[in-house]
């Protein structure tokens, strides 16, 4: 009986440290500012694909010319992808349909872009969103931008 009590304390105690953990992460993620809710697709059908797979929730960063995205469920302090304002093309934009509405976050809209050659797509939701497009805008004199 106390071996039993033990072992849920245990185990109870392990569960609290493993969510105060993700806690602090995301707070020493969001400490510089600059974040937003965003999902993310990597290497994106080149159709439109509702069906909802592939998609993954994050934190995204501005961080000078990158774009810094973070998985939620992750204890990694470093960032899972990192986006180059000059290297982003933006291809289009359209909103969750099918599965996806399931999948993704309420309200967000999805933007197609391609980043060194590779396929993706960005969910987050409209405030965000006009602010990435105005960030991607705001880049220095002589660099390439493409916003659809």
């Amino acid at each position: 009986m106390v071996l039993a009590l033990t072992v849920c304390g245990l185990v109870v105690v392990l569960v609290a440290v493993a969510l105060f953990v993700f806690h602090l992460r995301r707070r020493l993620i969001q400490r510089s500012g600059g974040t937003f809710d965003c999902s993310l697709r990597w290497d994106a059908p080149e159709k439109s694909d509702t069906s909802g797979k592939g998609w993954g929730y994050g934190i995204a960063r501005y961080n000078g010319d990158r774009i810094e995205w973070f998985r939620i469920f992750s204890y990694a302090p470093r960032p899972r992808r990192v986006l180059e304002r000059s290297s982003i093309e933006v291809a289009g934009r359209r909103t969750p349909d099918g599965e996806e509405e399931l999948a993704l976050l309420a309200d967000q809209i999805i933007l197609a872009c391609v980043h060194r050659g590779t396929r993706l797509e960005l969910a987050m939701s409209e405030d965000a969103l006009t602010g990435f497009l105005a960030w991607l805008e705001a880049a220095p004199p002589g660099q390439r931008v493409n916003v659809a």
